[in-house]
Parts: C-alpha cells; structure tokens; sequence
C-alpha cells in the first residue's frame, strides 16, 4: 500500500493519504466525490492508463485507506493536501479532476496555488461555484438541505447513504445501467468513511463560495454535468462554472444523474479521454 506523508498534522503525527499509481507519461491526479474514496474512479483509471497517461486516485483525509484526522476538513486545508500530492510525487504538467466534491480541491488548489504545475482540469457533476443560496446567489439551495443531512446522518447514517447512493445514480430511472450490488458497492464504499469526517464535509461543499477560485482558472478546463443530476443541480454548478471559466470545454449528459462516471461510463469516458489527448 502507497501512503504520502502530508505536511499536515493532528496530535504531532503527519496525516498520510492512501494512493494508488498507475501507468506512464503526463499525470491525471483523481479526486473522489463525497462520501466515497478513489475506488469510485474503477471504471476511469483504467481508460486513463490506456489513453496513454499516468493515473494517480488518492483517499481524501477521513475517507479510504487514509488517515481520519478529527478536524480540518475545510477546502483550505483539503487542497494543501492535494498540494503535497503534487509536491511529494514532483508532478508537472498535472490535470488535477474533481468530482461532485472534489471539484471544490480543484478550484481551491487554483485559487490558493495558482497553475504553474498544471496543465489541464476538470470539474465533473462538480459542486462550483456555489451551492448556498445566498442573496447574491439565489438559485443555490437553501441551507436547510445541508442541515438536513446531516441530521440524518447523526440519527442513522448507514441508512441516508443507502437512500443517498439510490440518488447518486438516479437508481429508479437508470436502473438498467447499474445493477442492485453495484449500488450495495458504492454504499460500502461511503460507509467506511469517518463519521466524523462525513459530517464536517457537509458545510465544506455545501456553504464554500469558490467563485473567486473559478476566477484564477487559466488552463483548458472539462466540465461535464448530467441534466437529471438530482444531487448537484446543473443550473446552479456546471453550468455556472462553464460560463465564468474562460477556457471551459461544456459537455451535457443527457438524462444522466450525478454518479455518471458510473451509469454513463462508455459516453463520459469518451469525452474524458479525448480532453485529455486533445
């Protein structure tokens, strides 16, 4: 097993990150989405390496095979992580991809550290800019859905992430594209992710304002989002960040929910291939 000691420290130990590398040449660095770990990118790592890439997927602090520190699960402390990735393994020329959460390291790694060891991005069924409603955002989502969650996750959280994972996937509409263990898998995945850090991830996706992030984005950027993503609405993410980054290539899946790197595989696969050689 590959760990990379971070820079970061809880009770006078450096907190390790859980990755897995694969293949030669320019670097794909893939960060997971909320609540699950690099295993939910099984079915990309592969088509990266046979693209003709490198594929580095990490376990985000409390999730994975990672370290579960109590605390710091802000977007600050999350993309200096991702950071000491890129510094510990002497990356350059890196496209850093976020997915539903991870989008959120994506736009903070540009904002706090610029672009100058990157060369591509990609923000897929991705939280930026903003998911809060605010006056000066007033298509994002009320607080109370974020506060929901995490009640539910403090009175049964084995029980939200199953209803969850069925939303992650849209499972009553698509469910010929994903069968009824895949789902069970993915709930594994979530379940085996710190409480703790499952909870504080909650207010790091939901009320971060990444705008001003999006706003350093200088290098050829993939957004891809599903119409029927019933998680992340595309209205308020992809579409936004599509339209406020300069360089932005816009793909839409259709009838697609948010998990469809899962239930699309074959058609986002493609488009993410082809930004990678392009």
């Amino acid at each position: 097993m590959s760990f990379i000691e971070t820079t970061s420290k809880e009770k006078g130990k450096n907190i390790n990150l859980f990755y897995e590398d694969y293949g030669e040449g320019k670097p794909v660095i893939l960060i997971h989405g909320w609540p699950l770990s690099h295993r939910m990118w099984e079915y990309q790592v592969n088509a990266v390496v046979d693209a003709g890439f490198r594929c580095i997927a990490y376990d985000r602090r409390g999730f994975g095979e990672s370290d579960k520190p109590w605390s710091n699960y802000d977007y600050d402390s999350l993309a200096k992580d991702l950071n000491d990735i890129i510094t510990n393994l002497s990356l350059s020329e890196v496209t850093i991809v976020g997915f539903s959460m991870g989008g959120g390291e994506v736009a903070r790694y540009i904002g706090n550290y610029g672009t100058s060891k990157l060369s591509k991005a990609a923000l897929i069924s991705a939280v930026p800019p903003f998911m809060l409603k605010t006056d000066d955002n007033p298509d994002g989502l009320e607080k109370d859905v974020f506060e929901g969650f995490k009640e539910e996750i403090k009175k049964d959280r084995p029980a939200f992430l199953k209803g969850f994972g069925k939303q992650f996937v849209n499972f009553e509409k698509v469910g010929d594209r994903i069968s009824e263990e895949m789902a069970d898998y993915y709930w594994s995945i979530a379940c085996k992710g710190s409480p703790n850090a499952t909870l504080e991830c909650i207010d790091s996706f939901g009320l971060t304002d990444f705008r001003k992030d999006l706003e350093k984005f200088d290098v050829p950027t993939l957004v891809v989002h599903g119409d029927a993503d019933q998680i992340v609405p595309i209205k308020i993410s992809g579409k936004k960040s599509a339209e406020m980054i300069s360089k932005s290539e816009y793909h839409v899946i259709e009838e697609a929910p948010h998990g469809l790197v899962l239930t699309h595989t074959a058609e986002f696969n493609k488009i993410f291939t082809d930004f990678l050689k392009s």
